[in-house]
């Protein structure tokens, strides 16, 4: 649940957008990224978001059934456009993001009214992002979201939970922290907090994570995040690999994959698409890294997201590489 969009990103890397004169189309935004990479995957995925009603909506529909994205939740809101995201691509780490999603996004104008809360109760696992909570109503819808997930089975402490968070992911709540500060107005932390109570998994970058918990050490941070309710932390640190804490006290970490980063704007949805797929699959906490840490760096060595997500062999293709 969360952000769609159309990107646009220029076909030539290394040029400011003032001198970029040809660009790709492709499908975006942080929640339908996640959604196509844990489709890729071999999952039954749906995204529920909005659209503006226009062209552009009409190609994202398109795109996610094409991808094999369920987008019956994905509706149309007359009264604004479809969002557009420009990017400038300077690797192997700049890549300024450009979002054009005024006078208000459509994929903010989910309403709690809308919801099928009976689909959102019975997924295995339901994602959802910071973005989602920045203003009214789509704060609201999921608010409602996160409570009627509320009352789904979470997973147990021991031995077990650290192995495999629950059984074959099933209950799971996944908060994606995603921080866009261009896309606040007011202060995030007690939104994010009360989102992190009813949360099973906390997911986020290193600045995301301090955004969240006010700890800038990643180990910190995540007993911070497991500290305000979740199960399972999981602080991305880009050059550095992923950590990973779970209650029983759990810990696992992953080196970073070497490749040659083309644009790293998709890794992370790759690896959220990727860490669910684990979650499902009832792996324990070592393997999801390692296999959703794989999964981000493909990604980051190609130009675009959505279309740039890995199939199970290409992963598996790198982490036999790695050993």
């Amino acid at each position: 649940m969360g952000r769609i969009g159309v990107d646009l990103y220029p076909l030539r890397t290394g040029v400011p957008l003032a001198e970029a004169d040809t660009f790709g189309k492709f499908l975006g935004g942080s929640a339908a990224n996640v959604a196509v990479a844990a489709a890729r995957l071999g999952r039954r995925v749906g995204l529920v978001s909005r659209t503006g009603a226009d062209p552009f909506g009409a190609y994202l529909r398109a795109e996610l059934r094409g991808f094999g994205v369920d987008e019956r939740w994905v509706t149309e809101v007359a009264a604004y456009p479809t969002p557009i995201t420009f990017c400038e691509i300077f690797p192997p780490d700049h890549f300024p993001l450009y979002f054009y999603r005024l006078p208000k996004a459509p994929d903010l104008e989910i309403h709690p009214n809308e919801l099928d809360l009976d689909a959102v109760r019975a997924a295995r696992i339901f994602w959802m992002t910071g973005t989602g909570l920045s203003v009214e109503p789509s704060r609201a819808a999921t608010f409602a979201a996160l409570r009627a997930r509320a009352g789904a089975p979470l997973p147990g402490a021991g031995a077990a939970a650290g192995a495999g968070l629950g059984a074959g992911g099933a209950g799971v709540t996944v908060f994606d922290l995603d921080w866009r500060p261009m896309l606040w107005e007011e202060k995030p932390q007690p939104y994010y907090a009360e989102a992190l109570e009813l949360a099973t998994v906390a997911v986020g970058n290193a600045e995301e994570c301090a955004v969240a918990t006010g700890c800038d050490d990643p180990r910190e941070a995540a007993r911070a995040l497991l500290a305000a309710g979740p199960e399972l932390a999981v602080v991305k640190l880009g050059p550095d690999g992923v950590l990973a804490v779970h209650r029983d006290g759990t810990v696992a970490q992953a080196a970073p994959v070497a490749v040659e980063v083309v644009n790293g704007l998709g890794a992370g949805d790759a690896f959220g698409g990727a860490l669910c797929h684990g979650l499902l699959a009832g792996w324990d906490l070592d393997r999801t890294l390692r296999f959703a840490n794989a999964a981000g760096a493909i990604v980051a060595s190609r130009l675009a997201c959505s279309t740039a997500m890995p199939w199970p062999a290409e992963v598996e293709e790198v982490l036999a590489r790695c050993h």
